[in-house]
Formats: structure tokens, sequence, C-alpha cells
């Protein structure tokens, strides 16, 4: 893997407590990058590697005074073995066609996003995005950003927003037809993902934050190994 290059002194500021998103009765702190500073792929790249995490233009790493239940992960793809189920889903779901499309606006996307949030996240605040808050959510000018379509025949089953990163992906979101629970859709996202960061000899398929009592984010240990970032440095499971 390549050296990062820290081009310029990187300023990170703290937003006051915030109510937590992830956690009920909880505040939170958030520690950001200073937005005035110029970003490109390899700083993200760096703050990636140092547990950050990007939403719209920002970076950003949760940096709470007395809580550190948010830990960073990411999954080695050369040494992960999937799970008997994992294998069946894989399996089940090698008549979907994926393909690459650049991270603009398309009224397809939207309509399927909108579809997901309404079934799984109804009232966490995301489903009141207009189509200006859902490209502010999840792009930004200097990711490099791939929005992959799931096609089944001609229908749009999901759409997984990705960020290349010099030393492997970054998976931001993935949203899918809640019409279809027998394929797994989520599961498959993200197999289909590792497989990719794989064939293109890279190391490592980011997946955001795991919170042990969060229910939602759960899922990310059934992911074997997993790396997680705690006390400046990644650990396996």
């Amino acid at each position: 893997m390549r050296p990062f290059i820290q081009h310029q002194p990187l300023n990170l500021y703290a937003t006051p407590p915030h109510e937590c998103s992830y956690l009920p009765g909880q505040q939170a702190t958030t520690i950001f990058l200073d937005p005035h500073i110029q970003k490109d792929n390899r700083i993200y790249s760096q703050l990636t590697e140092q547990g950050f995490r990007r939403s719209g233009e920002h970076l950003y790493r949760p940096h709470c005074t007395h809580c550190q239940a948010c830990v960073s992960v990411r999954i080695p793809v050369h040494a992960f073995e999937p799970r008997r189920s994992q294998t069946r889903v894989w399996q089940k779901n090698q008549d979907i066609i994926v393909r690459p499309a650049a991270p603009v606006y398309k009224p397809e996307h939207f309509s399927l996003y909108r579809r997901y949030i309404t079934h799984r996240h109804k009232g966490g605040g995301m489903d009141t995005h207009t189509p200006d808050g859902y490209m502010q959510f999840l792009t930004s000018h200097w990711a490099n950003s791939v929005f992959y379509e799931f096609h089944q025949n001609d229908r749009l089953l999901a759409v997984s927003v990705v960020d290349h990163l010099i030393q492997g992906w970054s998976a931001v979101y993935t949203f899918f037809d809640p019409s279809y629970p027998q394929r797994s859709l989520g599961v498959y996202a993200i197999l289909w993902q590792i497989a990719a960061t794989r064939k293109q000899h890279l190391d490592w398929l980011y997946l955001g934050y795991w919170i042990a009592d969060c229910r939602k984010m759960r899922y990310k240990t059934d992911y074997h190994p997993l790396e997680y970032y705690r006390n400046g440095q990644w650990s396996r499971d």
C-alpha cells in the first residue's frame, strides 16, 4: 500500500454536545475537519485510516467525553470468510447484474431511496429528504464516489453508494427495494462490495461505525474477520 502524504496541517473542530442519533438519552460530540480545508482523496483516505467517516462534504468522527460506543470497523477483504447463510445469499442473487453509475441525481434512484427509508427508517429524519437533501447527504464534489446499481432484468433492486479510497472502498450507504426480503439485498450488497474490493487488489472495505447497543448497527459483526479502530490502532475481533 502506498504511504499517505499529508498535504497541510489539518484543523479539527468539535461540535457542542447534541442528542445522540443512536443511543437514546445520550449526548454526543463530534469532531470534524475544517470545512474550509481543500479536501482530496489522499486526505480522505488518510483520515479514514484514523476512524473518520464522510457525510456529504464533511469528514467527521465521534468524540464523546464519557462514551466510546461508536467504533469504526472495516473488513480485511482478502481474509474474509463467508458464513453458510451468506454463501446462500450470494448464490441466490447470481441473477443480479451490477453496473456503475455516476454520482448524479436520478429520479429512479431517489424513488427507490424513499421507498427504502419509509419502510426501514421511517421517523429517523432521513424520510424528510428532498432531492437536494438526498444528494447532499450522499455525495461530495471531492470524493471519488460511484453509485452501483443492482439490476435484475430491467428492475432496479438496490443502489450502493461507495467511495473509492487509496487503500480500499468505503461503503457510504445502500438502499434497496423492500419488496424482496427473501433476497437479503443488504447482505448481498456488502458481499458484492467485498468481492469487488478484493478484485481490485485493495485491502479493506470500511463499514462506518459499529455500536454494540444499537440494533441497527449489529449486523456489521456478521462479517468475519472484522477490524476495530480503538485507541488509535486497528485490531481484529
